[in-house]
């Protein structure tokens, strides 16, 4: 498997990927974890993207490249494969995959495009509730806790993140409209790109994922 998975904050890539995992072995690779690892590696790479996020400042293009580029030559991705959660985020960088991708002698599968409805966003990330205390995330709907307001795990007191009120949810989901239109059409027009609607829950979109690949194969075994 060897795959992108695109969608706005709040789309369910990262609970979608983890199932994936779960149940296909395939690693799973996050531009966060690749950055943490690189930090606490002390690699090269590492302290140049320690400079720029001590400072507040975006990463750039060419250490996240650098970063995936060495992740994706390691032995589980050339032998299992890969899941991309959430990156590339632009045009530019989805041209320098394809770059890293083809020295490597790789090549993505599908770009699945999770599509949920505005409302459904809004309604996931506002009702988003974090532990102060141990950081365990709850939902107002989808999973509250036992006691509203305080944390199953420890008792601490729930809270919303300020990035998780209404107003912010929106302007979010504004910008990430913005940036990755672009993408999605360039994903569209090289034929990679597959929608999937998000809406409909994690075990759905897990099937849809599983034939929409099983179809590749059997296309690319008929024109073998």
């Amino acid at each position: 498997m060897r795959v992108v998975l695109l969608g706005a904050p709040g789309s369910g890539k990262g609970t979608v990927a983890k199932v994936l995992v779960e149940r296909t072995g395939t690693p799973h690779i996050s531009t966060g974890d690749m950055l943490r690892a690189a930090l606490a590696a002390g690699t090269p790479l590492g302290v140049k993207a320690r400079e720029y996020m001590e400072s507040g400042r975006l990463v750039p293009d060419d250490v996240v490249i650098g970063l995936t580029r060495n992740r994706l030559g390691q032995s589980d991705c050339l032998s299992r494969g890969y899941i991309l959660d959430g990156f590339p985020r632009t045009v530019p960088q989805a041209e320098a995959l394809s770059v890293v991708l083809s020295d490597l002698g790789s090549d993505i599968q599908a770009v699945f495009n999770l599509q949920v409805s505005r409302p459904a966003l809004v309604e996931r990330l506002s009702g988003r509730r974090v532990c102060k205390s141990c950081g365990a995330i709850y939902h107002v709907v989808n999973m509250p806790s036992k006691v509203e307001g305080v944390c199953d795990v420890c008792g601490g007191e729930l809270y919303q993140r300020a990035d998780d009120q209404p107003a912010t949810v929106e302007n979010r989901l504004d910008v990430y409209e913005v940036q990755t239109k672009p993408l999605i059409e360039y994903y569209r027009n090289v034929g990679l790109l597959y929608p999937i609607e998000g809406d409909k829950g994690v075990q759905a979109v897990f099937e849809s994922i599983i034939h929409t690949l099983d179809a590749i194969g059997k296309v690319a075994r008929n024109q073998a």
